[in-house]
């Protein structure tokens, strides 16, 4: 039988550790066979949130399991060197090791992610990256698999690892059965981007104030830089400049950033039709509306409206 074990310690996250428990504590009723021996490891008694939790053994059991999950972490606090030190063996030892969300500090922390491409959070893969530089940080995708080492995106992409261990280990089927009985899909396509908000400078007193809300209600136009430096009565040079400083990115990449934004509202929220939203958005074309959000969201739009559609009143689709 394959040894699960859940790193639990003070400043982890109950809802990854909840989630890991619940994929692997317990087999769906129709799959045959020994399900996963889930064992919880830890110091002592864990306060998770409102939760007060009591490991199944020490985190010296670690380098037993064949799989150990470091559920999400609390970015504002070091993760003690006792826990650090037991993943980093259990690593040494042949163990399976994925981070849930932010687990992955804690392994970047036991030097398990340098040299590989890993995620985060996307809230929090800059500061991975500034932490830990020799870590090659991907903010895009749902999961990283590298085979011994393994690391989530945030929430809900936890279980799309879980899911995806369980694949691993079971096969397709037992993983589609897990899904079905989580009312989750078995397979998400895309990635992080899809559910990052497009970077708007909260307002205050800067030199874009008054252009960024002009140019979001004018998204349907042609708009160049020579536009927007026209508008705040500054050269294209300095509007770079400001645009730099106040977004972290160029007057084009912004304003295509926002057209996105503005086609995912346009997706979610109504029924038009590509063209319509093509016209809404000033993309020009729906071949280019479609390589630009397939390139920024990581899905198709057909596909990303499905996933979010929110009108109101509208029933979800049914579960897989």
């Amino acid at each position: 039988m394959t040894t699960v074990a859940l790193a639990a310690a003070e400043g982890m996250l109950h809802f990854e550790l909840s989630l890991a428990y619940e994929v692997f504590g317990s087999a769906p009723p129709s799959v045959p066979g020994p399900w996963y021996d889930l064992v919880v490891c830890g110091a002592e008694p864990v306060r998770t949130g409102r939760f007060r939790l009591e490991p199944d053994h020490g985190l010296d059991r670690l380098p037993d399991a064949d799989t150990v999950i470091v559920p999400g972490w609390d970015t504002d606090v070091d993760p003690p060197a006792d826990l650090v030190g037991a993943v980093r063996a259990a690593h040494e030892a042949g163990a399976r090791v994925a981070s849930l969300c932010t687990g992955a500090f804690v392994l970047a922390a036991a030097g398990l992610l340098d040299g590989r491409r890993a995620t985060t959070h996307w809230a929090h893969t800059r500061t991975l990256a500034e932490r830990y530089p020799r870590v090659e940080v991907d903010p895009d995708v749902l999961y990283v698999d590298n085979g011994s080492v393994l690391t989530s995106a945030g929430k809900a992409a936890a279980m799309d690892l879980c899911l995806h261990l369980v694949r691993l280990d079971r096969g397709s089927a037992v993983a589609n059965t897990v899904a079905r009985r989580l009312v989750v899909p078995p397979h998400r396509d895309g990635g992080q981007a899809q559910f990052v908000t497009a970077p708007v400078p909260d307002p205050g007193d800067h030199p874009l104030a008054g252009l960024l809300p002009w140019a979001i209600e004018r998204l349907d136009r042609p708009l160049t830089v020579a536009d927007l430096a026209r508008r705040a009565r500054m050269s294209e040079r300095n509007l770079g400049r400001h645009f730099r400083a106040a977004t972290g990115t160029t007057p084009l990449q912004w304003l295509l950033a926002q057209r996105i934004r503005h086609a995912q509202q346009l997706l979610e929220t109504t029924d038009d039709g590509i063209d319509a939203i093509v016209a809404a958005t000033g993309m020009g074309t729906a071949t280019t509306l479609r390589r630009h959000f397939n390139r920024t969201v990581g899905v198709p739009p057909d596909t990303y409206r499905r996933t979010f559609r929110s009108r109101a009143g509208e029933r979800p689709p049914p579960g897989p």
